[in-house]
């Protein structure tokens, strides 16, 4: 399967679930695994630090950051739709002059995109086939801290990732999630001069925050 026929798949995806994301948000807020990453991220220290989240979605999880005290954010996402539902949350909650958003994907961008203090990838590496390009070159980008959340390897999750690959066939869609092995993404990471400061899960979310060495 090309990168290029999964992102278009990709966009086409999540777009359909864009004002829902939005909606979600406004009526309940963070989920339990951004609020897990955001506890990583605040013992790692991010206030007055620049932000980059790749797979930025609405944006509700960079504009906390930013309402927490970061300084700037840019956000990346393969969906048009997502895109534009950020920029308007930014603008309802005052941070249109803090936010700059990029569409397309991550690895076509990476001469426009800036190296951020802090970069975020919430649920995103399991929507990636090119998985160990993604860490390697968004973890380049990053200055100080990275946070990542991605499924855990189960049974349960291996099995909904066969299953998802069913559904999308049937319905004719080039879009595949996937579940790596945490213990490469791990090594992906590491092996660039970071360290593991946080880890937390749920049922099926693994939250992960590393720190650069010094």
């Amino acid at each position: 399967m090309s990168c290029c026929a999964h992102a278009g798949s990709a966009n086409r995806f999540f777009s359909f679930f864009a004002r829902r994301y939005h909606k979600r948000y406004l009526k309940k807020g963070l989920e339990k695994t951004q609020l897990q990453l955001i506890d990583g991220l605040t013992q790692a220290g991010y206030k007055q630090s620049t932000l980059l989240e790749i797979g930025s979605g609405v944006g509700y999880l960079h504009q906390q950051i930013l309402k927490d005290g970061a300084t700037t954010a840019v956000g990346i996402d393969l969906s048009d739709k997502m895109l534009i539902e950020a920029e308007k949350l930014a603008l309802f909650q005052g941070l249109d002059k803090q936010t700059v958003y990029l569409h397309g994907d991550f690895l076509d961008l990476i001469p426009d995109v800036e190296k951020a203090d802090v970069t975020i990838l919430d649920k995103v590496v399991c929507c990636y086939p090119d998985a160990n390009s993604l860490v390697h070159e968004s973890v380049k980008k990053t200055s100080r801290v990275y946070g990542l959340t991605y499924p855990r390897k189960t049974l349960m999750t291996k099995t909904a990732e066969a299953i998802m690959a069913i559904i999308m066939k049937i319905i004719r869609s080039d879009f595949r999630s996937y579940v790596h092995d945490p213990l490469l993404v791990e090594q992906w990471i590491t092996e660039q001069g970071f360290r593991k400061l946080y880890q937390n899960q749920t049922l099926v979310w693994l939250t992960q925050v590393y720190v650069k060495n010094t």
